[in-house]
């Protein structure tokens, strides 16, 4: 019998405790709502009645944003499931031959893909860890798994579909707090470049040398590499089956929908790209991609899982700002960041603070609406140009990610395992990962790194 090691023992603790004790994030919302009105009523002058009102009058003030994050979620996943993706993804499959070249392979398609959208890497991801699996090189199962949650897990916050930076160049709500800030000057800045590099270096490294030795590595088990059974076409018997059915009506709107993207992208550079011209790009590929209505539609639909709690949650986040801009707790808790941190120090004070939070609020654009006032207010207080601020969040955002389970469910799901079979490695990665982010950060506080 194999002996577990004490980090396989630290990892399973903290996967029983994150199982038993952080609850579905609707209920986490709910808490969070009781608990920053409590706050709001200790520390401000506002009523229970002017406390009701504020958020009353913030529950409907993110709706846009919610859509914006459904399409997100749609638009990956559509893509996804597209034929030629899959396609791509099984020739990618045949290139590894040996298990650390195959875990080294999944690492970096899953941070790669989830630099592109993080809605694509959530699927395909698991698609391509079927297909290692299904070459039979001896890889360990559970590695592969931690190795495709590493996109999710570490770097989406980083990407072309990253949600902070996304949203704050585009004009709406939250620019009322940070402006409207092109993604030239935070997607693109060195930091976040330079960070993105050397985790893919790094952590794919790391994942491929933690492969068990070959009497230690479990394989996966045949029923975790099934496909999913094609979609039956039937034949068009209709006029309406025929239209369905129909090329044209899905290529033609795709390629003018992707020829508009790409004439914005081509005329204004990378400042043209916001949350709606990377989702209306996803879109279009999608469509162009399945070829059919029929076939984009029934893509679409199974995306549902993922769209309804975000339906559910952004009202209830967006109370919770409402309460926190109605009730005065932002200038509150702009002063009290200001007063424990210097200018220096803010960056790495607001990525390790949106990590912590964003375990028991594993959501970058919900908790968005939790931080964005105060912290925005306290980077103006101590005069940290906005972008930093934004760049702190995402990667604080991005933290404690692979160490919670809540969007590995997914790529479990169809791998057929638990997170406390990946835990053991998703620590060790998590351990690397913090250390480099905090390098970054550590460096902007020593001021030997200017971003």
């Amino acid at each position: 019998m194999i002996r577990e090691s004490p980090l396989q023992r630290v990892a399973a603790a903290l996967t029983q405790w994150s199982t038993r004790w952080v609850p579905d994030a609707f209920v986490i919302a709910l808490i969070l709502t009781a608990l920053v009105g409590l706050l709001a009523l200790g520390w401000t002058p506002a009523s229970p009645a002017q406390l009701l009102d504020a958020w009353g009058a913030g529950v409907w003030s993110l709706l846009e944003f919610a859509s914006q994050m459904c399409l997100v979620l749609l638009g990956g996943y559509v893509l996804a499931l597209a034929p030629p993706t899959r396609r791509v993804l099984d020739a990618l499959a045949q290139l590894p031959k040996t298990p650390r070249g195959a875990v080294a392979a999944t690492a970096l398609v899953s941070m790669g893909l989830a630099l592109v959208h993080w809605g694509l890497s959530i699927v395909a991801s698991a698609f391509f860890v079927r297909a290692i699996g299904r070459r039979r090189i001896g890889a360990d199962h559970r590695l592969l798994c931690a190795a495709g949650y590493l996109g999710l897990g570490c770097l989406w916050h980083a990407g072309l579909s990253a949600s902070a930076p996304l949203l704050l160049a585009t004009k709406g709500k939250y620019s009322e707090y940070f402006g409207v800030i092109p993604i030239t000057e935070t997607l693109l800045l060195p930091i976040n470049v330079g960070l993105v590099v050397v985790c893919l270096i790094v952590l794919t490294a790391v994942a491929a040398a933690m492969h068990p030795a070959p009497s230690q590595a479990i394989c996966a088990p045949p029923d975790a590499l099934l496909e999913d059974p094609p979609t039956p076409q039937p034949a068009p018997s209709s006029p309406a089956a025929w239209l369905e059915d129909n090329r044209a009506l899905a290529i033609i709107p795709g390629v003018l929908a992707l020829g508009f993207v790409v004439a914005r992208v081509w005329n204004l550079g990378p400042a043209a790209l916001n949350i709606n011209t990377v989702n209306l790009g996803m879109l279009a590929l999608g469509m162009i991609l399945h070829t059919t209505p029929r076939r984009f539609l029934a893509a679409a639909s199974q995306s549902a899982d993922g769209l309804w709690p975000i339906v559910l949650q952004f009202p209830f986040y967006a109370g919770i700002l409402g309460i926190i801009d109605g009730s005065g707790l932002n200038e509150v808790l702009a002063g009290a960041f200001s007063s424990v941190s210097s200018p220096q120090a803010f960056p790495l004070f607001v990525t390790w603070y949106s990590g912590l939070l964003n375990y028991v609020v594993p959501s970058g654009g919900s908790k968005l609406a939790i931080e964005a006032s105060y912290i925005a207010k306290a980077s103006a207080n101590l005069g940290v140009p906005m972008n930093i601020t934004v760049m702190a969040y995402a990667w604080g955002d991005m933290l404690t990610d692979i160490i919670q389970p809540f969007w590995a469910i997914p790529l479990l799901g169809a791998a057929r395992l638990g997170f406390k079979d990946i835990m053991g490695y998703c620590l060790v990665l998590f351990v690397v990962y913090a250390l480099l982010v905090t390098a970054g950060f550590g460096l902007y506080w020593a001021g030997i790194l200017a971003f």
